[in-house]
């Protein structure tokens, strides 16, 4: 039963979890169909895609933000490696069937195998995270930033963490790292609203 609480508290009001477990790999014009008459095609490359797309979800007005950042993760949680595709997908079939001890155990080989992946540390500090392993968390979600600087996801669950630890000046900035990435995040902006008064009054 906690095991099931701390899931569904990750879930609800953490930063978004590890997607929905999904093929390990996708052809690759998979994504293609985000682009549509009103923009232009994204590139091929995996990084200047990545360019192009943070561009298109850190505008504010854009109604098809959604697919933006569903893009954005697609490209994430592709590793490269077919072991570390696999490890990704089983961690997550963990974390849903809610056994965290075997998700931190796939995690773990995918992190030792493939440790540029990224998204193999954020998926970690997720299942860290579930289970209250706040340092642990808080140590994968550095790996990751450190790996992917403008992963939002990470920043998010870096200030919730920092949040509850105390540190609300260094939760602010988190969170505002990760709106200024992807403003669409409503539980960023609510916490933006709510630590920015009393951190600020401190400040003045």
């Amino acid at each position: 039963m906690l095991a099931a609480l701390l899931v569904a508290a990750a879930t609800a009001s953490f930063w978004p979890p590890a997607a929905p477990a999904q093929p390990a790999a996708e052809p690759p014009g998979e994504a293609d169909d985000l682009s549509d008459g009103e923009s232009p095609s994204l590139p091929e490359d995996r990084e200047a895609r990545l360019d192009a797309l943070h561009e298109r979800l850190a505008e504010g007005d854009d109604d098809r933000h959604e697919r933006w950042e569903r893009e954005i993760r697609k490209l994430w949680s592709r590793s490269g490696s077919d072991t570390a595709d696999l490890l990704l997908r089983r961690g997550r079939e963990a974390m849903q069937a809610e056994d965290l001890g075997k998700a931190v155990q796939h995690f773990g080989a995918l992190v030792e195998h493939r440790p540029g992946f990224a998204e193999g540390w954020h998926a970690r500090a997720t299942a860290f995270y579930a289970m209250d392993e706040l340092g642990l968390a808080l140590g994968d979600l550095e790996r990751a930033l450190a790996l992917e600087p403008r992963h939002f996801g990470a920043l998010q669950g870096l200030g919730v963490i920092l949040e509850r630890i105390g540190r609300e000046k260094d939760a602010l900035a988190a969170y505002h790292a990760a709106h200024a990435l992807n403003p669409h995040m409503e539980r960023v902006e609510e916490a933006i609203e709510r630590l920015a008064p009393k951190v600020e009054g401190r400040d003045a």
